[in-house]
Protein backbone atom coordinates (compact mmCIF):
# COMPACT_ATOMS: atom_id res chain seq x y z
CA UNK A 1 0.00 0.00 0.00
CA UNK A 2 1.13 3.56 -0.77
CA UNK A 3 0.62 6.46 1.62
CA UNK A 4 -1.22 8.51 -1.03
CA UNK A 5 -2.97 5.67 -2.83
CA UNK A 6 -6.13 6.82 -4.67
CA UNK A 7 -5.15 10.52 -4.45
CA UNK A 8 -5.45 12.07 -7.92
CA UNK A 9 -3.38 15.16 -8.69
CA UNK A 10 -3.59 17.50 -11.68
CA UNK A 11 -0.18 19.13 -12.17
CA UNK A 12 -0.17 22.41 -14.12
CA UNK A 13 3.35 23.34 -12.98
CA UNK A 14 5.72 24.64 -15.63
CA UNK A 15 8.50 25.60 -13.22
CA UNK A 16 10.76 23.20 -11.32
CA UNK A 17 9.64 23.95 -7.73
CA UNK A 18 6.07 22.94 -8.57
CA UNK A 19 7.30 19.82 -10.33
CA UNK A 20 9.35 18.86 -7.27
CA UNK A 21 6.29 19.37 -5.06
CA UNK A 22 4.12 17.04 -7.15
CA UNK A 23 7.00 14.56 -7.56
CA UNK A 24 7.06 14.05 -3.80
CA UNK A 25 3.33 13.28 -3.91
CA UNK A 26 3.88 10.88 -6.81
CA UNK A 27 6.72 9.13 -4.97
CA UNK A 28 4.23 8.15 -2.28
CA UNK A 29 1.64 6.77 -4.65
CA UNK A 30 -0.44 9.75 -5.78
CA UNK A 31 -1.63 9.51 -9.39
CA UNK A 32 -0.08 12.72 -10.75
CA UNK A 33 -1.19 13.77 -14.22
CA UNK A 34 0.87 16.56 -15.77
CA UNK A 35 -1.05 18.98 -17.98
CA UNK A 36 1.64 20.18 -20.38
CA UNK A 37 1.90 22.44 -23.38
CA UNK A 38 1.99 20.66 -26.75
CA UNK A 39 5.46 20.31 -28.30
CA UNK A 40 4.99 23.24 -30.65
CA UNK A 41 4.20 25.53 -27.72
CA UNK A 42 7.23 24.39 -25.71
CA UNK A 43 9.66 24.92 -28.57
CA UNK A 44 8.24 28.37 -29.32
CA UNK A 45 9.33 29.55 -25.87
CA UNK A 46 12.98 29.29 -26.92
CA UNK A 47 12.79 30.15 -30.62
CA UNK A 48 15.64 32.39 -31.74
CA UNK A 49 17.51 32.19 -28.44
CA UNK A 50 21.31 32.18 -29.01
CA UNK A 51 21.77 29.42 -26.45
CA UNK A 52 18.79 27.37 -27.66
CA UNK A 53 20.44 23.95 -27.43
CA UNK A 54 21.83 24.63 -23.96
CA UNK A 55 18.43 25.80 -22.73
CA UNK A 56 16.83 22.64 -24.12
CA UNK A 57 19.34 20.56 -22.11
CA UNK A 58 18.51 22.48 -18.95
CA UNK A 59 14.80 21.95 -19.50
CA UNK A 60 15.32 18.25 -20.23
CA UNK A 61 17.27 17.88 -16.99
CA UNK A 62 14.50 19.57 -14.99
CA UNK A 63 11.87 17.41 -16.66
CA UNK A 64 13.67 14.13 -16.09
CA UNK A 65 14.73 14.98 -12.52
CA UNK A 66 11.31 16.06 -11.24
CA UNK A 67 8.66 14.25 -13.25
CA UNK A 68 9.25 10.60 -12.40
CA UNK A 69 6.25 8.51 -11.35
CA UNK A 70 3.89 10.84 -13.27
CA UNK A 71 1.68 10.67 -16.35
CA UNK A 72 1.54 13.33 -19.07
CA UNK A 73 -1.18 14.82 -21.23
CA UNK A 74 -0.43 17.61 -23.72
CA UNK A 75 -3.14 20.29 -24.00
CA UNK A 76 -3.32 23.75 -25.52
CA UNK A 77 -4.97 25.49 -22.57
CA UNK A 78 -5.98 28.46 -24.71
CA UNK A 79 -8.44 26.26 -26.63
CA UNK A 80 -12.04 25.93 -25.40
CA UNK A 81 -12.08 22.20 -26.04
CA UNK A 82 -8.99 21.78 -23.85
CA UNK A 83 -10.76 23.60 -21.05
CA UNK A 84 -13.64 21.13 -21.33
CA UNK A 85 -11.15 18.28 -20.89
CA UNK A 86 -9.56 19.92 -17.84
CA UNK A 87 -12.93 20.50 -16.22
CA UNK A 88 -13.85 16.85 -16.73
CA UNK A 89 -10.57 15.79 -15.13
CA UNK A 90 -11.20 18.12 -12.20
CA UNK A 91 -14.44 16.33 -11.32
CA UNK A 92 -12.57 13.28 -10.04
CA UNK A 93 -9.35 14.98 -8.89
CA UNK A 94 -8.31 15.45 -5.27
CA UNK A 95 -5.55 18.00 -5.74
CA UNK A 96 -4.61 20.66 -8.28
CA UNK A 97 -1.17 22.29 -8.23
CA UNK A 98 -0.25 25.27 -10.39
CA UNK A 99 2.67 27.67 -10.54
CA UNK A 100 1.42 30.49 -12.75
CA UNK A 101 1.82 34.14 -11.87
CA UNK A 102 -1.21 35.24 -9.81
CA UNK A 103 -4.21 35.89 -12.05
CA UNK A 104 -3.12 33.68 -14.97
CA UNK A 105 -5.05 30.61 -13.80
CA UNK A 106 -8.24 32.70 -13.66
CA UNK A 107 -7.68 33.91 -17.23
CA UNK A 108 -7.28 30.29 -18.33
CA UNK A 109 -10.45 29.23 -16.49
CA UNK A 110 -8.65 26.82 -14.17
CA UNK A 111 -8.52 28.87 -10.96
CA UNK A 112 -9.75 27.72 -7.56
CA UNK A 113 -13.06 29.60 -7.81
CA UNK A 114 -13.88 27.74 -11.02
CA UNK A 115 -12.54 24.34 -10.04
CA UNK A 116 -14.14 24.30 -6.58
CA UNK A 117 -17.55 24.79 -8.19
CA UNK A 118 -16.91 21.74 -10.36
CA UNK A 119 -15.50 19.77 -7.41
CA UNK A 120 -16.07 21.20 -3.88
CA UNK A 121 -13.65 18.61 -2.47
CA UNK A 122 -10.68 19.86 -4.46
CA UNK A 123 -7.49 20.91 -2.64
CA UNK A 124 -6.01 23.61 -4.85
CA UNK A 125 -2.40 24.72 -4.32
CA UNK A 126 -0.89 27.80 -5.97
CA UNK A 127 2.88 28.24 -5.82
CA UNK A 128 4.19 31.74 -6.53
CA UNK A 129 7.10 33.97 -5.63
CA UNK A 130 5.31 36.37 -3.31
CA UNK A 131 1.88 34.83 -2.86
CA UNK A 132 -1.50 35.64 -4.36
CA UNK A 133 -1.93 38.93 -2.46
CA UNK A 134 0.16 41.92 -1.47
CA UNK A 135 2.08 44.69 -3.25
CA UNK A 136 4.66 42.27 -4.70
CA UNK A 137 2.24 39.60 -5.95
CA UNK A 138 2.71 40.54 -9.61
CA UNK A 139 6.49 40.97 -9.49
CA UNK A 140 8.53 38.46 -11.49
CA UNK A 141 11.31 36.80 -9.56
CA UNK A 142 13.63 33.91 -8.89
CA UNK A 143 15.25 32.31 -5.85
CA UNK A 144 17.75 35.14 -5.41
CA UNK A 145 14.89 37.64 -5.06
CA UNK A 146 12.90 35.54 -2.61
CA UNK A 147 15.82 34.80 -0.30
CA UNK A 148 16.71 38.49 -0.38
CA UNK A 149 13.26 39.69 0.63
CA UNK A 150 12.78 36.78 3.05
CA UNK A 151 15.86 37.70 5.10
CA UNK A 152 18.15 34.75 4.29
CA UNK A 153 20.57 36.15 1.71
CA UNK A 154 21.96 38.92 3.92
CA UNK A 155 23.32 36.34 6.37
CA UNK A 156 25.29 34.35 3.77
CA UNK A 157 28.84 35.29 2.85
CA UNK A 158 32.24 36.36 4.14
CA UNK A 159 32.59 39.00 6.89
CA UNK A 160 32.51 42.47 5.36
CA UNK A 161 31.87 41.12 1.88
CA UNK A 162 28.87 41.02 -0.42
CA UNK A 163 26.19 38.35 0.06
CA UNK A 164 27.17 34.99 -1.45
CA UNK A 165 24.46 33.53 -3.65
CA UNK A 166 23.73 29.88 -2.82
CA UNK A 167 22.20 27.40 -5.24
CA UNK A 168 18.43 27.72 -5.41
CA UNK A 169 17.46 25.21 -2.74
CA UNK A 170 16.49 27.77 -0.06
CA UNK A 171 13.75 29.71 -1.84
CA UNK A 172 12.67 27.32 -4.58
CA UNK A 173 12.93 23.88 -2.99
CA UNK A 174 12.57 24.53 0.75
CA UNK A 175 10.55 27.75 0.67
CA UNK A 176 8.32 26.65 -2.20
CA UNK A 177 8.26 22.91 -2.94
CA UNK A 178 8.41 21.55 0.60
CA UNK A 179 5.95 24.08 1.99
CA UNK A 180 3.66 23.20 -0.90
CA UNK A 181 3.71 19.50 -0.02
CA UNK A 182 3.03 20.28 3.64
CA UNK A 183 0.16 22.60 2.76
CA UNK A 184 -1.45 20.04 0.47
CA UNK A 185 -1.19 17.24 3.02
CA UNK A 186 -2.63 19.46 5.75
CA UNK A 187 -5.58 20.36 3.54
CA UNK A 188 -6.17 16.72 2.61
CA UNK A 189 -6.16 15.81 6.28
CA UNK A 190 -8.60 18.61 7.12
CA UNK A 191 -10.90 17.36 4.35
CA UNK A 192 -11.57 14.23 6.39
CA UNK A 193 -13.35 16.45 8.93
CA UNK A 194 -14.78 19.26 6.79
CA UNK A 195 -15.72 17.07 3.80
CA UNK A 196 -14.58 19.86 1.48
CA UNK A 197 -11.38 21.10 -0.08
CA UNK A 198 -9.64 24.42 0.33
CA UNK A 199 -7.19 26.84 -1.24
CA UNK A 200 -3.48 26.56 -0.41
CA UNK A 201 -1.57 29.79 -1.14
CA UNK A 202 2.19 29.11 -1.06
CA UNK A 203 4.67 31.97 -1.39
CA UNK A 204 8.33 31.09 -1.83
CA UNK A 205 9.19 34.26 0.09
CA UNK A 206 6.88 33.37 2.98
CA UNK A 207 8.58 29.98 3.04
CA UNK A 208 12.02 31.58 3.27
CA UNK A 209 10.81 33.80 6.12
CA UNK A 210 9.61 30.71 7.98
CA UNK A 211 13.01 29.07 7.52
CA UNK A 212 14.72 31.99 9.29
CA UNK A 213 12.31 31.81 12.24
CA UNK A 214 14.99 31.48 14.94
CA UNK A 215 17.13 34.30 13.60
CA UNK A 216 14.11 36.52 13.08
CA UNK A 217 12.88 35.86 16.62
CA UNK A 218 16.21 36.77 18.16
CA UNK A 219 16.62 39.81 15.94
CA UNK A 220 13.12 41.19 16.47
CA UNK A 221 12.93 40.50 20.20
CA UNK A 222 16.52 40.75 21.45
CA UNK A 223 18.15 42.93 18.82
CA UNK A 224 20.58 40.17 17.83
CA UNK A 225 22.59 41.00 14.70
CA UNK A 226 23.38 38.24 12.23
CA UNK A 227 26.29 39.58 10.24
CA UNK A 228 27.66 37.78 7.21
CA UNK A 229 30.31 35.30 8.23
CA UNK A 230 29.17 35.10 11.84
CA UNK A 231 28.60 31.38 11.30
CA UNK A 232 31.65 29.51 10.08
CA UNK A 233 34.03 32.17 11.34
CA UNK A 234 35.09 30.32 14.48
CA UNK A 235 37.69 27.53 14.58
CA UNK A 236 35.20 25.06 16.09
CA UNK A 237 32.57 25.40 13.34
CA UNK A 238 34.04 25.86 9.90
CA UNK A 239 35.66 24.13 6.93
CA UNK A 240 39.36 23.36 6.64
CA UNK A 241 41.35 22.81 3.49
CA UNK A 242 43.20 19.50 3.31
CA UNK A 243 46.39 18.38 1.58
CA UNK A 244 44.53 17.28 -1.57
CA UNK A 245 42.83 20.68 -1.97
CA UNK A 246 39.53 19.37 -0.69
CA UNK A 247 37.70 20.42 2.44
CA UNK A 248 36.69 18.94 5.77
CA UNK A 249 33.70 20.26 7.74
CA UNK A 250 34.09 20.56 11.52
CA UNK A 251 31.02 21.19 13.70
CA UNK A 252 32.16 21.20 17.32
CA UNK A 253 29.40 23.37 18.81
CA UNK A 254 29.02 21.56 22.14
CA UNK A 255 32.04 21.96 24.48
CA UNK A 256 32.63 18.20 24.78
CA UNK A 257 33.07 17.90 21.04
CA UNK A 258 35.56 20.77 21.06
CA UNK A 259 37.45 19.07 23.86
CA UNK A 260 37.64 15.89 21.80
CA UNK A 261 38.97 17.81 18.79
CA UNK A 262 41.64 19.56 20.84
CA UNK A 263 42.74 16.27 22.38
CA UNK A 264 42.81 14.63 18.94
CA UNK A 265 45.06 17.42 17.65
CA UNK A 266 47.29 17.28 20.72
CA UNK A 267 46.39 20.82 21.75
CA UNK A 268 44.56 20.54 25.05
CA UNK A 269 45.76 24.07 25.76
CA UNK A 270 43.09 25.25 23.28
CA UNK A 271 40.18 23.77 25.24
CA UNK A 272 39.24 26.99 27.00
CA UNK A 273 39.25 29.03 23.79
CA UNK A 274 36.31 27.56 21.88
CA UNK A 275 34.52 30.90 21.45
CA UNK A 276 37.39 33.20 22.32
CA UNK A 277 37.48 36.43 20.30
CA UNK A 278 40.88 37.69 21.47
CA UNK A 279 44.18 37.32 19.63
CA UNK A 280 44.24 33.71 20.83
CA UNK A 281 41.42 32.96 18.36
CA UNK A 282 43.71 33.67 15.40
CA UNK A 283 46.38 31.44 16.91
CA UNK A 284 43.88 28.57 17.25
CA UNK A 285 42.59 29.11 13.73
CA UNK A 286 46.10 29.19 12.24
CA UNK A 287 47.04 25.99 14.01
CA UNK A 288 44.06 24.02 12.72
CA UNK A 289 44.44 25.41 9.21
CA UNK A 290 48.01 24.10 9.10
CA UNK A 291 47.11 20.92 10.98
CA UNK A 292 44.50 19.81 8.44
CA UNK A 293 46.84 20.52 5.52
CA UNK A 294 48.99 17.61 6.65
CA UNK A 295 46.73 14.86 5.29
CA UNK A 296 44.09 14.29 2.60
CA UNK A 297 40.40 14.83 3.32
CA UNK A 298 39.46 11.16 3.33
CA UNK A 299 42.42 10.24 5.54
CA UNK A 300 41.32 12.76 8.15
CA UNK A 301 37.76 11.48 8.06
CA UNK A 302 38.84 7.90 8.67
CA UNK A 303 41.04 8.99 11.56
CA UNK A 304 38.36 11.16 13.20
CA UNK A 305 35.03 9.45 12.57
CA UNK A 306 35.33 7.20 15.63
CA UNK A 307 36.62 9.92 17.98
CA UNK A 308 33.21 11.45 18.80
CA UNK A 309 34.01 14.57 16.79
CA UNK A 310 31.43 16.06 14.38
CA UNK A 311 33.42 15.74 11.16
CA UNK A 312 32.26 15.43 7.57
CA UNK A 313 33.67 15.47 4.10
CA UNK A 314 32.74 18.42 1.91
CA UNK A 315 31.60 16.60 -1.21
CA UNK A 316 30.86 17.64 -4.74
CA UNK A 317 27.34 16.62 -5.78
CA UNK A 318 28.70 13.66 -7.73
CA UNK A 319 30.82 12.50 -4.79
CA UNK A 320 27.96 12.77 -2.33
CA UNK A 321 25.93 10.02 -3.94
CA UNK A 322 28.81 7.56 -3.97
CA UNK A 323 29.18 7.82 -0.19
CA UNK A 324 28.42 4.56 1.68
CA UNK A 325 25.91 6.34 3.97
CA UNK A 326 23.97 7.62 0.96
CA UNK A 327 23.99 4.17 -0.62
CA UNK A 328 22.86 2.51 2.60
CA UNK A 329 19.93 4.93 2.85
CA UNK A 330 19.01 4.31 -0.81
CA UNK A 331 19.51 7.95 -1.73
CA UNK A 332 20.91 6.86 -5.08
CA UNK A 333 18.53 4.85 -7.24
CA UNK A 334 18.48 3.64 -10.82
CA UNK A 335 15.42 3.88 -13.05
CA UNK A 336 14.82 1.53 -15.97
CA UNK A 337 14.25 3.51 -19.18
CA UNK A 338 12.08 2.34 -22.11
CA UNK A 339 15.15 1.79 -24.31
CA UNK A 340 16.61 -0.68 -21.82
CA UNK A 341 19.19 1.69 -20.36
CA UNK A 342 19.22 3.01 -16.82
CA UNK A 343 19.11 6.50 -15.36
CA UNK A 344 20.50 7.53 -11.97
CA UNK A 345 18.10 9.37 -9.69
CA UNK A 346 18.03 10.78 -6.17
CA UNK A 347 16.09 8.46 -3.88
CA UNK A 348 13.15 9.19 -1.60
CA UNK A 349 14.28 11.06 1.51
CA UNK A 350 11.24 10.45 3.72
CA UNK A 351 11.38 6.92 5.10
CA UNK A 352 8.03 5.43 6.14
CA UNK A 353 8.05 2.00 7.77
CA UNK A 354 4.72 0.71 6.45
CA UNK A 355 3.87 2.81 3.38
CA UNK A 356 7.25 3.77 1.90
CA UNK A 357 7.68 5.86 -1.20
CA UNK A 358 9.51 4.64 -4.26
CA UNK A 359 10.45 5.25 -7.88
CA UNK A 360 8.35 3.21 -10.28
CA UNK A 361 8.74 5.00 -13.61
CA UNK A 362 10.87 7.65 -15.31
CA UNK A 363 9.57 11.03 -16.40
CA UNK A 364 7.07 10.46 -19.23
CA UNK A 365 7.52 11.61 -22.80
CA UNK A 366 5.42 14.72 -23.41
CA UNK A 367 1.81 13.71 -24.01
CA UNK A 368 2.52 10.01 -23.55
CA UNK A 369 -0.82 9.37 -21.82
CA UNK A 370 -3.00 11.85 -23.73
CA UNK A 371 -4.99 9.32 -25.74
CA UNK A 372 -5.55 6.95 -22.82
CA UNK A 373 -6.67 9.74 -20.51
CA UNK A 374 -9.18 10.97 -23.10
CA UNK A 375 -10.47 7.45 -23.66
CA UNK A 376 -10.99 7.11 -19.91
CA UNK A 377 -12.99 10.34 -20.01
CA UNK A 378 -15.26 8.87 -22.67
CA UNK A 379 -13.81 10.42 -25.84
CA UNK A 380 -14.08 8.29 -28.99
CA UNK A 381 -11.14 7.49 -31.25
CA UNK A 382 -12.61 9.84 -33.87
CA UNK A 383 -12.90 12.71 -31.39
CA UNK A 384 -9.32 12.16 -30.20
CA UNK A 385 -8.01 12.15 -33.77
CA UNK A 386 -9.87 15.38 -34.52
CA UNK A 387 -8.35 17.05 -31.47
CA UNK A 388 -4.89 15.92 -32.59
CA UNK A 389 -5.44 17.32 -36.09
CA UNK A 390 -6.57 20.65 -34.63
CA UNK A 391 -3.44 20.86 -32.47
CA UNK A 392 -5.51 21.03 -29.31
CA UNK A 393 -3.83 17.95 -27.86
CA UNK A 394 -0.41 16.46 -28.43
Amino acid sequence: MSALKDIKVLDFCHMAPGMFCTMMLADFGADVLRIERPVKDVLSLYAGHPALEELKKVQEGIHRAFNRNKRSIALDLSATKSLEIVHKLAKSADVIVEGFRPGVAAKLGIDYATMSKINPGIVYCSLSGYGQTGPYSQLPGHDINYIGVGGALDMIGEPGGAPVIPMNFIGDWAGGSLHGVIGILLALNARHETKKGQYVDISYTDGVASLVTLFAFNSLNFGTEYKRGSLGNDPNYTTYKTRDNKYLAIGCVEPWFWINLCKFAGREDFIGFQFDQSEKRDQVFDFFRNFFLQKDRDEWFELMKDKNIPVGKVYSVAEAFSDPQMKHRHMLEEIDLPDGSKEKAVGVAIKLSDTPGGIKSPAPVLGKHTKQVLKDLGYSSKQIEDLLQQGIIG
